[in-house]
């Protein structure tokens, strides 16, 4: 009985276990990037806490009214807002210089069509102070689970990864437990067994003849 509540048990933490590395790492594999939701310039659609799930798309798939995950600076900086307003630019600008050195910007026509996202938090009364150039999309979110991007940022702390180890360890150790457990007891068996047979032995051991 115990061994079987005992299998059940780690079998259930097992799942458990494998669940959460799916949905922090995992989905990865399925093209899902997850991000943990730092502010709550996004409230109530996306909560402090939360983990949003991002799917790269097209730059000119991104429609007004579509929440979008871009990188906001050179520190990388990644950040979610919606869309407000969409600039599609067809033409440059390029700087000439002339015969006599002087430099002059000219209008160019664009090879690709360049993208600059308006962007504004739900929670937010202005727009975002500068747009959000195409090639900065991430993607677009899919879905968000509450809560669970305060696990994954604790675990990407030095802290959080030791014990994230730890876990993981202790874990291991569960689910073979009673595999050695019964591998010591069947070992002890065999010794009292060959001691008893030991003693057998001597006790019915021929006596020497008259």
């Amino acid at each position: 009985m115990f061994r079987k509540l005992w299998n059940l048990l780690t079998t259930l933490a097992v799942c458990a276990v494998v669940a959460m590395a799916f949905l922090l790492v995992g989905v990865r594999l399925i093209g899902l990037t997850p991000y943990a939701v730092l502010s709550g310039s996004m409230e109530p659609t996306y909560h402090v806490g939360a983990l949003i799930y991002v799917r790269a798309e097209d730059p000119w798939n991104v429609q007004v009214g579509d929440p979008i995950t871009f990188v906001v600076n050179e520190d990388l900086l990644v950040a979610t807002h919606r869309v407000v307003d969409i600039d599609i630019r067809t033409i440059g600008h390029e700087v000439v210089t002339d015969e006599n050195g002087k430099e002059t910007v000219v209008e160019v026509p664009l090879q690709d069509f360049e993208y600059y996202y308006y962007t504004k938090g739900d929670a937010n009364d202005a727009m975002d102070g500068s747009p959000v150039y195409y090639k900065n999309l991430i993607g677009v979110p899919v879905f968000t689970i509450p809560y669970l991007g305060y696990l994954s940022s604790w675990l990407q702390t030095r802290e959080g990864g030791i014990m994230g180890i730890c876990i993981g360890i202790v874990l291991i150790m569960l689910i073979f437990m009673p595999d050695l457990l019964r591998m010591v007891d069947d070992d002890s068996s065999k010794k009292k067994k060959r001691k008893k047979g030991r003693k057998g032995r001597k006790r019915k051991a021929p006596q020497p003849q008259q």
